[in-house]
């Protein structure tokens, strides 16, 4: 609907009715929490070179929205910061992180944001454990990728996390009954097949990450699982 990871797609993510965003955090030279995916900035925007080595200013001025289609034509890449500003306590916020140093910009800066609603996840367990052991209230999410699941497991309870968030075709009712016992939430990414989100809706997952949040309320509201 709109360019990955900018304040378009999330204006249109609330706007369909979504519950949340998911965005993922690089750092910037100056050490700015920065919302994109890739570690460099050639994919999304009309610069070249990595996240890390460019400023934050010099990273605002880039085109992160041509690349998409013309309507988004200057499309600026957001700060955490900005986005938090703009989201206020409307929306949940799944901030994705990679690196140690992104996760200690995120936390100090999200105490200027008491009122975001805020979850940190990612692939790195063992990072997730460290947050753990320093910030024992933020809400955590196991991001699992790999067949040995359980194993992620027994590490998000260990951590007293709130979530496990599987690949899509890694899930199954083993799983899911395996969480709900631990009391985690599942919720598999990234559905954009609607043959595939009814077949997850039916093995009981509390939530699901996808790029088409309109076609998928509008799903759920044929088959009744919400009004």
């Amino acid at each position: 609907m709109a360019p990955e990871n900018t304040l378009s797609a999330f204006r249109a993510a609330e706007a369909a009715g979504a519950d949340g965003v998911e965005l993922d955090v690089h750092l910037s030279r100056d050490g700015i929490p920065i919302v994109i995916h890739d570690a460099d900035v050639q994919r999304t925007t009309d610069g070249r070179g990595s996240v890390a080595a460019m400023l934050s200013g010099e990273l605002k001025r880039l085109d992160a929205g041509s690349w998409f289609g013309p309507a988004f034509r200057a499309e600026r890449i957001p700060t955490l910061g900005e986005t938090l500003d703009w989201v206020q306590d409307r929306l949940r916020v799944n901030v994705e992180i990679k690196t140690a140093a992104a996760a200690e910009a995120v936390l100090r800066l999200l105490k200027d944001f008491p009122a975001s609603r805020v979850l940190i996840s990612s692939f790195d367990h063992n990072l997730l454990r460290q947050i753990r052991q320093h910030h024992s209230s933020i809400p955590l999410g196991f991001v699992v990728e790999s067949l040995f699941w359980r194993r992620a497991l027994r590490k998000a309870v260990l951590c007293q996390a709130e979530s496990l968030h599987p690949r899509r075709d890694r899930v199954s009712s083993a799983m899911v009954g395996a969480a709900h016992r631990c009391r985690l939430k599942i919720y598999p990414w990234t559905l954009n097949d609607p043959a595939s989100a009814l077949t997850l809706q039916g093995l009981g997952v509390d939530g699901i990450f996808t790029d088409h949040p309109d076609r998928m309320i509008q799903l759920l509201r044929n088959t009744g699982q919400i009004q």
